[in-house]
């Protein structure tokens, strides 16, 4: 397959590309490309442009669009994951694969039992990072539109502040009665509540409920919550979507 690269800003048919910093880098000196190698570029606008290197200067890297092509690599499902902030990677590593599973958006959240405490100042710094991480994983499966990443935000904040619109909103719960592979197909869209590493607190299970979510369980075996949101991403695509 084709390099892939995710750039900001409009692009056109047979329109000239210029390539800064870390990605006129990766193409010139990762990849030791030449002039007339191909690559292709995308920016979220749901099409992709191959492209055939003009020019490779000490800096930059200059391409040469064709013509757009149209791709279906987005899911019919579109689901947005809420998703308890967890240490480590293990959030970079959520991000990355619901990516891959076709998520179209993902909101991260403070909740009780979270380990994390973020200020304004990373909180932005945190979901700069995880949208980077979501456009390389665009790249890399094939996809053209990246999922939107929200701003961090605490659980009953999100809970005011959403407009469900007919969205179908499930909460993981072990404890639960109904399983997800049991649910009814959604009209519109998914909405997957996930909780972090501690899970939810009592009280925040009793406000989704109040909030309309229905709670679902993944099975008899307690999973890891990045464990959990990708195995609830990948059910819901096996069951509604493309996979």
């Amino acid at each position: 397959m084709s390099t892939r690269l995710f750039v900001s800003g409009a692009l056109s048919n047979d329109a000239e590309l210029v390539l800064q910093g870390e990605q006129a880098n990766y193409l010139g000196r990762t990849l030791r490309s030449r002039v007339g190698d191909t690559v292709t570029v995308f920016n979220g606008d749901g099409g992709e442009w191959p492209a055939s290197i003009e020019h490779i200067g000490k800096n930059s890297v200059t391409l040469r669009l064709g013509a757009v092509v149209e791709s279906a690599t987005e899911s019919p499902l579109k689901i947005h994951l809420v998703q308890g902030i967890s240490r480590g990677e293990r959030m970079d590593f959520v991000v990355q694969k619901a990516t891959e599973l076709g998520v179209s958006r993902i909101t991260p959240i403070l909740t009780h039992h979270g380990m994390i405490k973020l200020d304004q100042k990373r909180a932005d710094k945190r979901r700069q990072h995880w949208q980077h991480i979501a456009e390389s994983a665009c790249e890399q499966s094939g996809r053209t539109q990246p999922p939107r990443i929200d701003e961090p935000v605490a659980l009953n904040t999100w809970f005011g502040d959403r407009d469900p619109a007919g969205t179908m909103e499930i909460v993981l719960q072990a404890t639960a009665t109904a399983s997800l592979v049991s649910l009814s197909a959604p009209t519109a869209g998914l909405c997957l509540l996930v909780g972090p590493e501690g899970g939810f607190s009592e009280r925040e299970y009793e406000d989704a409920e109040i909030a309309g979510f229905q709670a679902a369980s993944l099975g008899p075996r307690i999973l890891r919550t990045e464990t959990a949101a990708l195995a609830a991403v990948t059910v819901a695509q096996s069951c509604w979507g493309d996979l």
